[in-house]
């Protein structure tokens, strides 16, 4: 009984280790902070369910003047598509595979890409009696600054995910060493009562029946 309660607890701790241990899609919001001269990604991320990944998407990312009038400089349709104007030449698609990262890149950044970027999303999902549409919007609004600039925030994300990560892996090891002593210890009453039973003289032993005379 012992045992098999361990084995169990041991096999929900594997099961958590691949959940873990699987990619998932997080809508992480972008860096809105560049240096002069440097390779700036304009994350857009829009997640999809499993059974949603094989819907036809459409990405369009737009420049916001300063009149609230946007213009386009991006497009993925089916492939990347450079629009032109001024950023022609220095953009760079940047998504993922499934489409659910949309982001580009702007290289060789310039103080006149400050300003506001903005990302439409458009997806439509073919199922079998329908064709559903869903659409979502992001913002960006961008600042380049003539050098480096220190973001304490993701300087103590990045000690914090670290410390996680050390936290995790040493409890996972703990919960190991458990499981692996419990089985070992359960192995050895199961041996430890094998012996015992075959020490017990012959004679103490449960006789057969004895057997019936005609």
């Amino acid at each position: 009984m012992i045992e098999s309660r361990v084995v169990v607890h041991c096999l929900s701790l594997l099961i958590l280790v691949v959940q873990v241990s699987r990619p998932v899609c997080v809508e992480a919001p972008s860096e809105t902070e560049a240096v002069r001269g440097s390779h700036m990604k304009l994350t857009c991320i829009s997640c999809m369910k499993r059974e949603e990944v094989k819907a036809e998407t459409r990405v369009d990312w737009y420049y916001v003047l300063s009149n609230n009038e946007p213009i386009q400089i991006f497009q993925y349709d089916r492939q990347p598509q450079e629009l032109d104007g001024p950023w022609k030449g220095r953009l760079l698609w940047n998504g993922s595979k499934d489409l659910q990262d949309v982001s580009i890149s702007i290289i060789n950044v310039t103080h006149n890409d400050s300003g506001i970027y903005r990302c439409d999303v458009f997806r439509q999902f073919n199922y079998d009696f329908y064709t559903p549409s869903f659409s979502v919007r992001k913002e960006i609004r961008l600042v380049v600054h003539e050098g480096g600039v220190e973001d304490a925030t993701a300087f103590y994300s990045e000690i914090m995910m670290y410390v996680l990560l050390v936290f995790l892996t040493f409890w996972l090891l703990v919960e190991m060493i458990y499981c692996y002593r419990k089985i070992s210890k359960s192995d050895e009453q199961v041996q430890d009562n094998a012996t015992d039973y075959l020490a017990i003289p012959s004679e103490n032993k449960e006789n057969p029946g004895a057997p019936v005379m005609e």
